[in-house]
């Protein structure tokens, strides 16, 4: 981790003066494995250091509501009483997904107008999650969970303009947030953890500007 900070931090030290500035604003569809796939947008701010190749830093954000199976199954086993709509009720869970990434991308041009390009991300995955309580799931409650994230993917651009690319994109992306709550019972106490394995693939569209 300690290694990979430095290595970001020696990256973004290169000199850029007198490149142009980009910002792109990319739509798409997420896939992680916590949820069903939805809708993502995103914001990618760079500066060129030279004519193919681009540092900069990126938002994303991704809002689902779902029921966690995986959680439903564990609150069975803990309160077999209750099997049926109540656990499902307990499991029901609305959580956005932030994160905020460093990012490269080096471009290969391939046709007059058009190429190719890799991208690589490194940075931190902010979750806000509201879930329900398990004595009253009626009720919300709210966490905040973080860990470290990292993408990898390919995409494919096309010059609209001198100032302008539309640009499509597939990216894996990678991270895992967690924390743990004690529940209890009737004098039954069991600590639960709450892993949300935001890894998937997203396919993107979007429009980069230059200035």
């Amino acid at each position: 981790m300690k290694k990979m900070v430095l290595l970001i931090l020696i990256v973004f030290s290169i000199p850029v003066l007198g490149q142009r500035n980009s910002a792109a604003v990319k739509l798409g569809v997420f896939d992680p494995g916590a949820t069903s796939g939805g809708f993502i947008l995103g914001y990618e701010g760079g500066k060129r250091i030279d004519e193919n190749l681009s540092v900069g830093w990126s938002i994303d954000w991704f809002r689902k509501e779902y029921t966690d199976d995986a959680l439903v199954r564990e609150l069975n086993e803990f309160d077999d009483l209750a099997i049926g709509t109540v656990n499902e009720l307990r499991a029901r869970t609305n959580l956005h997904d932030i994160p905020i990434m460093f990012t490269m991308r080096a471009n290969f041009p391939m046709h007059y107008r058009m190429g190719v390009y890799i991208t690589g991300s490194l940075g931190a995955e902010v979750l806000l999650v509201w879930y329900r309580n398990y004595q009253n799931p009626n009720n919300d409650e709210f966490q905040g969970a973080f860990d470290f994230s990292w993408r990898l993917g390919a995409g494919m651009y096309y010059e609209l303009g001198s100032r302008s690319d539309l640009i499509g994109e597939i990216v894996y992306h990678s991270s895992e947030p967690s924390w743990t709550y004690e529940v209890n019972d009737e004098g039954r106490t069991r600590l639960f953890e709450r892993r949300f394995d935001m890894s998937g693939l997203m396919a993107r569209i979007g429009v980069r500007f230059f200035f």
